[in-house]
């Protein structure tokens, strides 16, 4: 089988100049990012792209409040790819988007994940590990996950270098033109989420690409947590930290409050429903987002706990990618694939299988569901320097 590869970009300077960098580099993809999401919502709510921006706009304020160099980078990316700053700040708030209770039908109109409550709108699926200590063979700490999402976005994403001196340099997968999702950088740090569902008020908070890119942006681990701790997400979302020095702890982070848990032995993996404890706002009529999250979770864990027997680094990916590609409850499994049941718009996949080696900063990525395609190891360690250069090309995955 001929194995896809994603496309890799490397993008360096001030926050409007590598903005432009991106926004060049993956114009097309960009596009098709907001050609996709134009047609889901169209779809799903009846609403126009342009109404979709509109309320995307209401999150203009809070992040050039908390955080204005992430606007500039976002209207550099618009700039770049010759859209508007609403149309990339859409595709950064497209969670938070689909909570607007203009979205509230969507789920129940035929749409989502199967086992979500009638009345929401599945958020990001995932499920992310942390492994090290006793639950790696070969001492190195690991951390990943599967990244699950709508089938229809699978073309449009790419593995992202910033180099951003005094900050750290991250590696991250996103959607074209996202600045933030999932990923590590070069203090050691890696950053691996799920989302959680529920609805809560309706403050406007900031958007999970946004803390996201935070969290990564910071030097060590405290400050990450601090980020974490001290912000006020929009939506609920699951945040699994792992450090190099061994070291790793999950936040189930709503607007109302968060719940934290710690690894068992060196290993931790969390899925989309509340592990931690459910939050007293959801209480009283709790239901998983998505059940087969009940399933994952523990075919995860039994899987990664091959770990242990593991001989270096090469048979730790194989061990996690095998593990990682568990079809248990199939399609909607471990390794998910497109449910035939749902709308072709409505299909949801595994778009990316993604570990990371915190100790020698070797990054590895599938470019789809994992069961299918080997680990991409990408052209960059998280720890050279931020002297290589970064034009902003954009590469099917080749080292420069």
């Amino acid at each position: 089988m001929a194995q896809r590869t994603l496309p890799v970009i490397e993008i360096s300077g001030p926050p409007a100049e590598r903005g432009r960098q991106y926004g060049e580099a993956v114009r097309d993809r960009i596009h098709a990012a907001t050609a996709y999401y134009e047609a889901a919502f169209g779809a799903s709510s009846g609403l126009t792209w342009e109404q979709v921006t509109a309320r995307a706009a209401r999150w203009l304020a809070p992040v050039r409040d908390y955080a204005p160099h992430l606007v500039e980078e976002m209207q550099g990316i618009a700039d770049g790819a010759g859209v508007g700053l609403l149309d990339i700040l859409a595709l950064n708030a497209r969670g938070e988007v689909i909570y607007d209770k203009s979205f509230a039908a969507m789920a129940a109109d035929g749409g989502g994940h199967p086992g979500a409550p009638d009345d929401e709108e599945p958020a990001e699926g995932c499920t992310s590990f942390a492994a090290f200590g006793e639950a790696s063979g070969d001492g190195h700490v690991w951390a990943g996950q599967n990244w699950d999402w709508r089938a229809g976005v699978a073309d449009t994403v790419v593995l992202i270098r910033i180099v951003q001196p005094p900050k750290p340099t991250l590696i991250m997968q996103v959607e074209a033109g996202q600045i933030g999702r999932q990923g590590a950088n070069s203090a050691g740090i890696a950053l691996n989420a799920n989302g959680l569902g529920g609805r809560f008020d309706d403050t406007v908070g900031l958007p999970q690409t946004v803390v996201r890119r935070s969290v990564l942006d910071r030097h060590s681990i405290t400050d990450a947590l601090d980020v974490l701790c001290r912000t006020r997400a929009h939506i609920a979302s699951n945040a699994l930290l792992t450090c190099r020095e061994g070291f790793a702890i999950d936040l189930e982070t709503t607007p109302a409050g968060h719940g934290w848990m710690y690894p068992a032995d060196g290993l931790l993996v969390h899925g989309n429903h509340y592990q931690a404890g459910v939050p007293a706002a959801l209480a009283a009529g709790y239901r998983p987002m998505a059940s087969d999250s009940l399933v994952r979770v523990p075919r995860a864990e039994a899987g990664l706990r091959a770990l242990r027997t593991s001989t270096g680094p090469d048979d730790s990916r194989r061990i996690i990618r095998e593990a990682m590609s568990d079809h248990l409850g199939h399609p909607e499994s471990l390794c998910t694939h497109p449910d035939p049941r749902t709308p072709l718009l409505k299909h949801w996949t595994t778009l990316v299988s993604s570990c990371v080696d915190l100790t020698t900063g070797d990054y590895h990525a599938t470019a789809g569901t994992p069961c299918d395609h080997t680990y991409q190891h990408l052209p960059w360690n998280l720890y050279d320097g931020p002297g290589a250069p970064a034009d902003g090309h954009c590469s099917d995955g080749a080292r420069r």
